[in-house]
């Protein structure tokens, strides 16, 4: 019950915050847009090609896979803004005190303020996901395979930020913890473009790289299985599924699990820390 309470007061603590609802505002301005481009892309294009014909569906699904990479971003981004001063501003201030010193322990104030802030985030990224989708759908009748997978996958990919956030805050100034999070993110987000250009060029080190890094964050990872997933298979056997936001080398299904596994842990060791911390 503890854990459930610190949650509701984090979720609403951050469901007010400034930057949150930049995010949120930001979010249905993507979507406005996304919606607009959409639309005279496809009225171009219908005026080209038959609507039933398969070259019609590289572009929708390319417009597909760029508009949920966008929404993965702003997930991402949204993570470390609500989450970086969420332990760290709160001990530097000294309000982390009015909760360690009543009836908690300490790992029901980490717990609950990870559910809270992961709760919030997973909707984000469940109504943006589904917006897009349904916008695609009501303007082509199309809709990409596996969609709850690829939501899934892209929270996935939040919740590994979110998490490393949250680990970082028990030791480090949030503005410290910040950068730190957000050059995490940037080395997967460099070393995922390495593995899927070394793939496309048959380059073993490259793609090895790749995947070692992905083990220290696996968050790119998540987005790379996620993008898989939504591609119809028969682009690849076309040769239609060449774009920025395809999927060269996929992550393997053990790669999802080591990505739950790597949340967990990290959750474990932040709650460790702050057991440990002189407050």
């Amino acid at each position: 019950m503890n854990v459930l309470k610190i949650a509701g007061i984090t979720f609403m603590e951050a469901r007010w915050r400034k930057v949150a609802w930049a995010i949120i505002l930001l979010g249905l301005a993507f979507l406005l847009v996304f919606t607009v481009g959409f639309y005279f892309m496809w009225r171009d294009m219908s005026r080209v090609y038959d609507i039933a014909s398969v070259r019609m569906l590289e572009p929708v699904n390319f417009f597909v896979l760029a508009g949920m990479y966008g929404v993965s971003f702003l997930s991402v981004v949204l993570a470390l803004l609500v989450s970086i001063d969420t332990i760290a501003g709160e001990i530097t201030s000294g309000t982390i005190q009015t909760l360690v010193t009543k009836p908690l322990r300490r790992w029901e104030v980490v717990i609950g303020k990870w559910l809270g802030l992961a709760v919030m985030l997973s909707l984000f990224i469940v109504v943006m996901c589904s917006s897009l989708i349904g916008i695609v759908w009501t303007i082509t009748r199309y809709l990409p395979p596996n969609p709850l997978a690829g939501i899934l996958l892209i929270a996935l990919e939040g919740l590994v930020v979110l998490t490393l956030s949250i680990l970082g805050g028990t030791r480090l100034p949030a503005l410290a913890n910040g950068v730190v999070v957000f050059m995490l993110y940037g080395l997967a987000f460099i070393a995922g473009w390495i593995e899927q250009i070394g793939a496309m060029l048959r380059n073993e080190a490259a793609v090895n790289t790749g995947i070692v890094v992905s083990l220290l964050v696996p968050s790119e990872a998540m987005w790379k299985r996620a993008a898989y997933l939504m591609q119809p298979p028969f682009l690849s056997n076309l040769g239609l599924d060449a774009t920025p936001f395809g999927a060269a080398s996929t992550p393997s299904p053990l790669m999802v699990g080591y990505a739950a596994l790597y949340v967990v842990a990290a959750l474990a060791i932040a709650v460790r820390l702050f057991s440990r911390r002189d407050l």
